[in-house]
């Protein structure tokens, strides 16, 4: 006879449900059993904390015996004497010093003779282009003035060549160019305030060595006078190629 299956009894309908409560409660466990905390005992210290009431000293008040302060010093009482006046006094009289238009001024005649004019010697500097009489280069005189110009520039360069020398160190260094050399003659001949600008400071000391061997000259004149001349003269250093 075989059994019937009730409907009603059939295990594995409601398991999917059971499951799930089974997997919840599982859960849940895991989750209180990880939070859970424990404390060890022996990390708690328990003491007892006596509290007792502390008093404060009182300090007593001492009443310090202070002298009274001293008694204001007596009124002085002032005795005025009234003295009569016995002594005359003279009054000072101050008379004015002011000139009035009465007053007289005496008439003072000064001579020519008596002021000394002393000449002032003007230290006048003439550039040579426009200089009336040239200075007189030595071997230059008893010329013209356009001459003498003429000739001043001649013995001008040739003293240049004459004295001229390629400084030793510009050769090794392969140093050269122009250097321009102003300087003045003074009014006594002599060759002053030399200046020179070029390419290296080596030539322009040879070329201010070379300007001061210049002899003494007659000074240029401007309207009969000796004055100053400024000049300027071109020097070239160059290398030639060997």
């Amino acid at each position: 006879m075989e059994a019937k299956k009730n409907p009603e009894l059939e295990i594995g309908r409601n398991s999917s449900i059971y499951f799930a409560i089974g997997l919840n409660l599982m859960l849940f466990l895991s989750w209180h059993a990880l939070e859970y905390k424990t404390y060890e005992k022996d990390d708690v210290a328990i003491d007892i904390l006596n509290v007792e009431t502390e008093f404060e000293d009182e300090i007593p008040i001492v009443n310090a015996n202070t002298p009274p302060p001293p008694p204001p010093p007596a009124a002085v009482q002032e005795s005025i004497q009234i003295v009569e006046d016995v002594e005359e006094v003279e009054e000072t009289i101050i008379e004015s010093t002011e000139i009035g238009q009465d007053d007289a001024i005496e008439e003072r005649v000064i001579e020519i003779s008596d002021v000394e004019v002393e000449e002032v010697e003007e230290d006048v500097q003439v550039a040579f282009a426009v200089i009336e009489d040239v200075p007189v280069f030595p071997g230059c005189e008893g010329l013209s003035k356009k001459e003498s110009k003429v000739c001043f520039q001649k013995k001008i360069q040739e003293h240049v060549v004459k004295h001229f020398k390629y400084p030793q160190t510009a050769l090794e260094l392969g140093v050269q160019g122009r250097v321009s050399v102003i300087f003045v003659i003074d009014s006594k001949g002599y060759t002053t305030n030399i200046r020179s600008r070029g390419p290296d400071r080596i030539l322009e000391k040879e070329a201010e060595r070379i300007i001061s061997k210049l002899p003494k000259m007659k000074p240029g004149k401007q309207r009969g006078r000796p004055v100053k001349v400024a000049y300027a003269v071109p020097i070239f250093f160059k290398l030639h190629d060997g």
